[in-house]
């Protein structure tokens, strides 16, 4: 009676608005749906009401425009599902959903929101679909054949280029992007290479276009790397770590993709291999924060904006096997899920430093994996 009682009041306060009007949402990949959270003005979050979504729901991404999130679903059938997103209260309403191509672990949409961009792992490929005007997902429009272990796409902030890490093959694959027709066409040259073994993973872009920051999930360094605003070609910079300097983790090896045999698992001892997952910049773009699940630990790297070169901050203890993070629109919180632990954690983030401490944690379901977060003035 308790716990119903207590249920209904966190779900009374979640539809009540927050004093930032700011909400988190939260995959949980074993559960089949996303949980819905309040940001309050302290960084402590208000558990809402989840919302079902299917089996292996990980990747999400959210509108331009925050009127809509998008989460994809990586058993089959493949399918993208579309929410409308309250403005008050945060809540998610289910609008429909779309065909995938392939499973894939990461999707984003171009800066438009006509189209949404998927990277397959498993399939070693990338994909294109139709976005319409109520957020509803089309049909694939387009599926190009890349290589080994596509694992994100993401689009420059004059939407004009795309680029995939491949971990696999070291490599990032860099597109043109025709925001008319939403079609991905090769670059010239269409492909940097990277050292061998540092395995490419997440990549994000800086504020003001100049950067790109690869975090490389096998040795859990980030790569600078300078765009061309002309040319939309890479070219790197410099390589930081993200691991304190007296680490003991090691290399590691790619693992299998998610939904097939043996994943997540190598035919070796992996105890003390780097196995980083994500990273995200601070809006003002002074702070770079990565995950690494080995450890379960959540790191922190300044930011020259000048230069775009990196310099470890710290790290911190976080979420077991943490997946997922992000950075609310003001820059002063950061939450983080894990995929084996039954919380998520909230953190301050010092402006000055970029240290974080921890405010509180709230409960999550099984898998819990991507973060978002949307924010309403």
């Amino acid at each position: 009676m308790l716990a119903r009682i207590l249920g209904a009041l966190a779900a009374l306060l979640f539809t009540l608005p927050a004093l930032a009007a700011t909400f988190v949402y939260v995959s949980n990949a074993d559960d089949g749906d996303i949980g819905q959270y309040a940001l309050q003005a302290d960084g402590t979050l208000v558990p809402g009401p989840r919302v079902k979504a299917a089996n292996l729901v990980m990747p999400m991404t959210v509108s331009p425009d925050k009127r809509h999130l998008i989460a994809a679903v990586r058993s089959k059938p493949f399918g993208a599902y579309t929410y409308d997103i309250d403005r008050s209260s945060g809540a998610l309403k289910p609008v429909g959903s779309g065909p995938l191509a392939e499973s894939y672990p990461y999707i984003s949409l171009d800066r438009q929101g006509r189209f949404l961009f998927g990277a397959s792992y498993g399939a070693n490929q990338v994909g294109v679909n139709p976005v319409g005007g109520d957020g509803k997902v089309g049909a694939p429009q387009q599926v190009i054949p890349t290589a080994r272990n596509a694992h994100s796409i993401v689009v420059d902030r004059t939407n004009r280029y795309v680029f995939v890490p491949h971990l696999g093959t070291d490599q990032v694959f860099q597109f043109r992007f025709d925001e008319k027709t939403g079609q991905l066409s090769a670059n010239t040259p269409p492909v940097l290479q990277l050292p061998q073994g540092t395995g490419p993973r997440h990549i994000i872009v800086s504020a003001d276009n100049k950067f790109l920051y690869l975090l490389n999930e096998l040795t859990a360094q980030v790569t600078t790397l300078a765009l061309d605003a002309g040319t939309g070609l890479l070219s790197p910079v410099a390589v930081a770590s993200s691991l304190p300097p007296d680490t003991k983790l090691v290399p590691g090896m790619p693992r299998g993709a998610v939904g097939t045999p043996g994943a997540n698992q190598a035919p070796r001892d992996t105890s003390n291999d780097a196995w980083a997952s994500d990273l995200h910049l601070t809006p003002n773009g002074r702070f770079l924060y990565t995950l690494e699940r080995t450890n379960s630990t959540i790191n922190a790297l300044s930011v020259d904006a000048a230069t775009g070169k990196l310099t470890y901050v710290g790290s911190w203890p976080t979420e077991k096997q943490p997946r997922g993070f992000a950075i609310d629109p003001s820059g002063r919180y950061a939450v983080v899920s894990g995929e084996k632990s039954d919380t998520i954690s909230s953190y301050a983030i010092d402006p000055s430093s970029g240290a974080l401490r921890l405010l509180g944690k709230a409960p999550t379901g099984k898998g819990a994996n991507w973060v978002e977060i949307v924010g309403f003035d």
